[in-house]
């Protein structure tokens, strides 16, 4: 059971998350300072949970001394949008931001993503993905559905891996964009749309029986179970 830990000062989103994770099959330790966080956490934490307006020592100061003592994904929160803040934030070592309000969905999407890589070392894990009669290959980005193979673009196929190394988890818009856009501002729910219709008639090309991806409204898209 994995191990995450809140560094939250308000008590009520503390107590939230404490109780979302544990729901969600995570064992929680929780501090409430900056100081505090760094004081309890230890090799057995697999992953942090940052809010940015901490007393005492900032989030976005204990970053980094976080990051050096073991070096496990650390997920900012905070209900700043500033892009160039997110941008400074990854510079001292923050693996993800998460924007307040978030969506509980989102939020988790985004730990079981982090904790799975986390656990990757480069040359470890297999290039190729498989879901139903879908098989997609890291290394010569390539995808086949039902034995034909599906010529999809850069970004095509950059969405599809990212929902085949999501089988069991909705991957938010949000998610989506900053993965498979990197904040480019290319990047809106038009064009996510049409993304998504290319694809879905690209694998119906391959296979016109089968339906692969379906849209959670207003949240985002998965497999289809």
């Amino acid at each position: 059971m994995k191990t995450i830990l809140i560094i939250e000062d308000d008590p009520e989103i503390n107590d939230m998350l404490r109780i979302l994770l544990r729901q969600n099959g995570y064992q929680t330790v929780s501090a409430f300072s900056g100081t505090e966080g760094l004081l309890v956490y230890g090799p057995e934490i697999d992953l942090i949970l940052l809010d940015l307006m901490l007393p005492g020592k900032s989030g976005e100061e204990i970053i980094a001394e976080l990051k050096a003592k073991h070096g496990v994904p650390v997920i900012v929160t905070s209900a700043i949008h500033d892009v160039s803040k997110k941008v400074d934030l990854f510079s001292r070592g923050a693996d993800d931001y998460v924007t307040k309000p978030f969506h509980n969905d989102e939020l988790l999407a985004r730990i079981a993503v982090r904790i799975r890589s986390s656990g990757d070392t480069a040359g470890q894990g297999s290039s190729i993905l498989t879901y139903r009669d879908l098989t997609l290959n890291k290394e010569d980005f390539t995808v086949t559905c039902a034995g034909r193979n599906a010529d999809l673009s850069r970004h095509e196929f950059a969405l599809m891996q990212m929902l085949m190394e999501n089988p069991n988890r909705t991957c938010t818009k949000s998610m989506i964009y900053d993965k498979v856009w990197d904040y480019e501002s290319s990047g809106d729910d038009n064009t996510l749309n049409v993304h998504i219709s290319k694809i879905r008639k690209k694998l119906k090309d391959c296979n016109p029986g089968a339906d692969y991806i379906e849209t959670v409204w207003g949240i985002g898209y998965r497999l289809k179970k």
